[in-house]
């Protein structure tokens, strides 16, 4: 969980047992990492994240859609996609995955 600061005050929504309900159904729900299901991989999440970042608003925060993700696609792949608009996920034959690369816009 992160602390609030005056750019998010809203990081203290994460320590109440609202949030903490909500996030143990997603992943009851949910218990696979949906990026890595994209991949063909089955590995267990332990994040429930916003899908569409809520930056502060109440409404998406509280009511916005879900999704089960591994701490590492939670903590790289998904900032990742917020800041730049894509991952730097490479696949099994070196090159980046996401249609959205540089990359691949190159082809």
């Amino acid at each position: 969980m992160s602390s609030p600061t005056p750019e998010r005050p809203w990081a203290k929504w994460y320590g109440l047992q609202r949030w903490r309900n909500r996030a143990r159904l997603q992943l009851k729900q949910h218990p696979l990492c949906a990026m890595c299901l994209e991949h063909g991989v089955v590995m267990p999440a332990t994040v429930a994240d916003h899908v569409i970042p809520h930056h502060g608003d109440p409404q998406l925060f509280w009511f916005g859609q879900l999704q089960s993700l591994c701490r590492d696609h939670h903590n790289n792949s998904k900032q990742q996609l917020e800041n730049k608009g894509y991952v730097n996920d490479i696949g099994t034959d070196g090159f980046p995955v996401d249609v959205n690369h540089p990359f691949n816009k190159l082809k």
